[in-house]
């Protein structure tokens, strides 16, 4: 993002010199670095992020003020900025590139500065008056950029995971309505996109529901792998610079403050280095999107044509399809759910390869998994709400198509294989072709079943069924 123009300016220093910074800005003279510096995407921090990094500094100033470590007064002004910057306020101070070099620090001195600005500016002073409130000396008191950081980040992904769960119910609900819906529709199953044997159309939305209720136990389960967070470690775990008693403390500030069950790690040292848990997590979220991709791959084939494709079930129409061709309408849900799949399976292999390349005591690319886990987390979210609202609660079934293609297909002919042997079956198929009746009136016509058996042998009930039992083919005429 660009400075802001303005004709007034103050000035600020910092171990390299003094620059000049809008009077205007919370933010100062390390913001204005990292801001000239690392120029590289346009991006903002993810809200969730802002606001998970605000709740981190309250939790810090409110232990320092608790056990005396900060003044009062100081302390409440601080702990009020952060509040307000909790609650979306001053987001727009919040200008550093999430592509950042330094592990995060001119994140961090971003919060710092603004927190630092906004509450110089409730005791009564200017924005820019760091006597009053000093970013580094007031505002980061205890703390290192190396245990705020991955903190903020733990607790955004545990925020953003819980609307992804809620979202996955959704989907979830959506696929077993249309499960009930569709009980009675026989059609042709498809292996390798070759007929392969008849099925009932609830089986397909059946297998849908079951995949993503898996995803959403995966989900519940992925959130116990980043509760433990390394506040109060600062530089790499040891506690170094900060109170005993504030380290011990920090950590319970910060759950009763975002009511998450986050905890301090046993090893700080090893939570400040190893960023293991976020391959972990985001794996899980791979695993979701290959669910929803598969799933919208099918809905496409599924409801394909309509005229000369498969067409067995409609989609709900959304958007007119083209600009040339009237009355062309495309899949664009699962198109572009396809797309969101992509995307976080791309995510998927930045967090591992971040996470790998950590070295020593500090992982330094830490900044790319902080912005490639939120949108993760925002892309699958909105795929499973937008593919369960605007796709799977519309969809209904082609039952005339499914009816026809059944017909059509001599796939059917593998019901009989059990009671006449696959030789025989084989030869009844190829003589269907030749003769250009269905397998059914092959069947039939062969006398190897009367139109009645043939009816209970292909119908839902029976297809439903897990396997065949003794005596359920007695009416057939065996060779």
């Amino acid at each position: 993002m660009s400075q802001p123009e303005t004709e007034d300016t103050r000035t600020e220093h910092d171990g390299l010199g003094q620059l000049e910074v809008p009077a205007d800005a919370y933010w100062g003279i390390h913001t204005l670095r990292a801001v000239r510096n690392f120029p590289f995407s346009g991006h903002g921090l993810h809200p969730a992020f802002i606001r998970a990094f605000a709740q981190v500094k309250l939790a810090c100033a409110r232990a320092n003020t608790r056990l005396g470590f900060m003044d009062q007064e100081l302390g409440q002004a601080v702990m009020d900025a952060c509040e307000e910057l909790a609650q979306g306020e001053h987001a727009d101070q919040i200008v550093v590139d999430p592509f950042q070099g330094g592990a995060g620090t001119s994140t961090n001195m971003n919060f710092n500065e603004v927190i630092a600005g906004r509450a110089a500016e409730l005791l009564g002073g200017d924005r820019g008056d760091r006597e009053l409130v000093h970013p580094i000396r007031d505002v980061n008191m205890h703390q290192s950029t190396n245990d705020v950081y991955p903190t903020a980040l733990k607790v955004a992904v545990l925020g953003l995971l819980d609307k992804l769960e809620r979202a996955i119910s959704r989907l979830q609900e959506s696929l077993q309505k249309r499960e009930s819906d569709m009980r009675d529709v026989v059609k042709v199953a498809r292996t390798e996109l070759i007929d392969a044997v008849p099925m009932t159309l609830d089986m397909t939305f059946s297998a849908f529901a079951d995949a993503i209720a898996r995803d959403r136990w995966r989900i519940f389960k992925c959130r116990e792998r980043i509760k433990r967070v390394n506040l109060g470690g600062t530089a790499i775990g040891t506690g170094l610079g900060a109170p005993r008693d504030y380290v011990l403390a920090v950590a319970g500030h910060l759950a009763a403050i975002t009511g998450l069950p986050v905890s301090r790690a046993e090893n700080l040292v090893e939570a400040t280095q190893n960023m293991d848990v976020f391959v972990e997590v985001s794996g899980m979220l791979k695993a979701l999107a290959t669910n929803l991709m598969k799933m919208a791959s099918d809905l496409r084939l599924l409801s394909s044509g309509p005229d000369t494709g498969l067409a067995e079930i409609n989609l709900p129409p959304l958007q007119c399809g083209s600009s040339i061709m009237a009355g062309k309408i495309n899949p664009v849900m699962p198109e572009a759910v396809t797309q969101a799949a992509i995307r976080v399976m791309a995510n998927d292999q930045a967090i591992t390869m971040a996470a790998s390349m950590g070295q020593l005591e500090l992982n330094h690319l830490l900044p790319l998994i902080a912005h490639a886990m939120p949108e993760s987390l925002d892309l699958l979210t909105a795929s499973c709400l937008g593919l369960s609202e605007h796709c799977i609660q519309g969809v209904t079934a082609n039952r005339e198509r499914c009816l026809e293609h059944v017909e059509q297909s001599k796939a059917l002919a593998t019901v009989l294989v059990p009671a006449l042997g696959y030789d025989h079956v084989e030869a009844l198929v190829a003589e269907a072709r030749e003769s250009g009746r269905s397998v059914r009136q092959q069947a039939i016509h062969m006398g190897v079943a009367s139109q009645e058996a043939v009816e209970r042998l292909l119908s839902p009930r029976q297809l439903c069924k897990l396997g065949f039992t003794p005596g359920e083919f007695e009416e057939l005429n065996k060779p």
